[in-house]
């Protein structure tokens, strides 16, 4: 018999439904209270077009320790990783649209602790997405060191035409998925196994012709491809179907913009005022690349005060005197060098057609299909801040609700968006 235990079910699946995306960790913390999710390493797949794993800049580590001053702290943007320091999740599987490219494919390993020079929480992952924030830091440096496991994965629509899950997947496309997963465990566990796992290439897992971040002239990211192809269904069964047990709770995490996004920024500004933007943005660059070819030949403190000055330069002598405690002759020019690679993807933003979100959907439907039933979901609609469509969104969350429903079986819906709901606030519902 294993020994194994079997992880805690709620009657009916809970999925929390929030406005702003980091209101779900309230909800995972509850979890965690009840003990449907343990209190260390819990996998997380997470459905969005932003990956979420930034770090509040300058909040104390030890923040994370006190519940509802965290809350107070996070932002929609880097609600993850302050329970990764915690300890809470340790792995994550990043499934994103095509349109989204801000951290490059494939798995990443690195730490994430407490900078011992300023309390803040930092990562040793040198990808541009961290570095773009200045949240690197090398792993000598930090304090109570956690590791961090990051899977980053396209998901394409499905061909146009192949329809629903329903029509597309076979009782034999079922069983097949099922025992893969089962060696698949077996080998994790140790297990020999006899015989090699059955191919995941099935004519019932459509990938999307060769959707990449070059869409076609349709917008919809169709193009060729075969069905091992980066973004198919299959490949991403194949990168997945490992990654948890039938006995292992896991949250399962959708924010509504991952099927249609908007960059709300885009509409902020008018020509000429990004115009303006550029000009100062070039000047800046003139001046930092000024100040860091004199800090080469004198990075006294004279030098540095004089610089300072400048506008948008204040936090130079901060820079220096953090570079130097590191290296007592920082190499000035490779620093700008670095800089300059910052912030070189801006936010995705792609409105999808109504039959393109039907095919993302199906896209969803089938790899959730071979994953054993998650332990708990949270959903962000993300509409206020118009990341997702407001006039998409509804009809997005409907969508998204009825696909849960058809895998799961009955939901318990809970919708801390909508005050008038009388689910607000209320505890989740304790299982078996």
């Amino acid at each position: 018999m294993s020994s194994v235990p079997l992880k805690r079910t709620y009657k009916q699946l809970p999925v929390c439904v929030v406005e702003d995306h980091h209101d779900v960790v309230c909800h995972i913390y509850r979890a965690i209270a009840s003990r449907h999710l343990p209190m260390k390493n819990i996998k997380m797949i997470h459905l969005d077009s932003h990956p979420d794993l930034l770090i509040p800049v300058n909040m104390s580590a030890d923040t994370v320790f006190d519940k509802e001053k965290l809350f107070g702290e996070l932002s929609i943007e880097n609600w993850i990783m302050p329970m990764v320091y915690a300890g809470h999740v340790s792995s994550v599987v990043w499934l994103h649209p095509y349109w989204a490219q801000q951290i490059r494919e494939g798995e990443h390993s690195m730490t994430v602790g407490r900078d011992s020079s300023t309390t803040t929480i930092r990562v040793t992952s040198t990808d541009n997405y961290f570095l773009s924030d200045g949240l690197y830091v090398c792993e000598e440096q930090l304090d109570n060191p956690k590791h961090f496991s990051l899977s980053v994965i396209r998901v394409d629509p499905v061909r146009a035409g192949h329809g629903s899950l329903t029509e597309q997947r076979t009782e034999k496309d079922t069983e097949e998925c099922s025992v893969k997963r089962a060696r698949a465990e077996r080998r994790k566990s140790g297990e020999s196994s006899s015989s090699q796992p059955p191919s995941a290439n099935t004519d019932s897992l459509q990938p999307a012709e060769g959707s990449t971040a070059e869409d076609g002239a349709d917008g919809d990211g169709a193009g060729g491809g075969g069905v091992d192809d980066e973004g198919s269904t299959s490949y991403i069964v194949k990168r997945i179907s490992s990654f948890v047990s039938e006995t292992e709770p896991y949250i399962l995490d959708v924010d509504l913009d991952f099927f249609s996004c908007k960059n709300p920024f885009k509409e902020l500004y008018t020509q000429e005022e990004l115009g303006e933007c550029v000009d100062h943005r070039i000047r800046q660059l003139e001046d930092l690349e000024a100040a860091f070819a004199d800090l080469l030949d004198d990075d006294g403190e004279e030098t540095v005060t004089r610089w300072a000055t400048n506008p948008g330069m204040d936090s130079l002598p901060q820079l220096v005197s953090s570079l130097k405690a590191r290296n007592s002759c920082p190499d000035y020019e490779m620093v700008h060098q670095a800089g300059l690679t910052c912030d070189t993807v801006e936010l995705p933003h792609h409105i999808s057609s109504d039959e393109e979100i039907g095919r993302l959907l199906s896209a969803v439907q089938l790899f959730l299909k071979v994953l054993p039933k998650p332990t708990l979901v949270t959903l962000s609609r993300s509409s206020l801040d118009e990341y997702c469509p407001v006039e998409q969104v509804d009809s997005i969350q409907m969508r998204v609700l009825a696909m849960l429903e058809g895998l799961y079986g009955a939901l318990d819906v809970h919708k801390d968006y909508d005050n008038s709901s009388t689910e607000t606030g209320e505890q989740l519902p304790q299982g078996s």
